[in-house]
């Protein structure tokens, strides 16, 4: 099986885990936290939705700097309802899926870097770092879904059934 191929099923499978998850996302809980450490809520979703485009541009660039010196803010518009995240997810699963369509193994196995303030914080091979993007993905998405339970939300079956839906996701 190509890279490609691989990783097209591997979003495939990873959005619809994500959709269920998203679709549980109360309005007006954006800037909720379970701790004054921790990540807001609406900001964690959002990052549940938009991950995708890490695909892309780990494709389509040869890296990111995520503190560039012109200290422009990598944060998107907050998104208030679930409506609006599982509409994101999908804008970036197809910009993924396009990018995966457009690209080759031999391209994947070209080194990808990301930057902080323009040094080199990590360099690898796109495909090293699709997968640590989707390994990256379901934590957060993991991550969501205890908010969730602490919200007083249902938590979808995933990659099993959950106290709230006894499918196998």
């Amino acid at each position: 099986m190509k890279l490609t191929e691989f990783f097209r099923e591997e979003l495939d499978r990873e959005v619809e885990r994500s959709r269920k998850a998203l679709q549980e996302v109360p309005s007006g809980q954006y800037d909720w936290k379970p701790h004054e450490r921790s990540m807001a809520f609406g900001y964690l979703a959002d990052m549940v939705a938009t991950i995708p485009t890490w695909i892309q541009m780990e494709i389509e660039r040869d890296e990111l700097d995520i503190a560039p010196a012109e200290g422009k803010s990598m944060r998107p518009a907050p998104k208030e309802s679930s409506e609006e995240l599982v509409k994101a997810l999908d804008e970036a699963a197809a910009a993924a899926r396009a990018a995966l369509e457009k690209t080759t193994d031999e391209h994947l196995s070209t080194n990808w870097k990301l930057l902080a303030g323009g040094h080199v914080v990590l360099e690898e091979s796109r495909y090293m770092m699709i997968q640590e993007t989707i390994n990256h993905w379901a934590h957060h998405r993991g991550q969501m879904t205890v908010y969730l339970r602490l919200m007083g939300q249902k938590v979808p079956a995933l990659y099993g059934p959950s106290a709230d839906d006894q499918s196998f996701g």
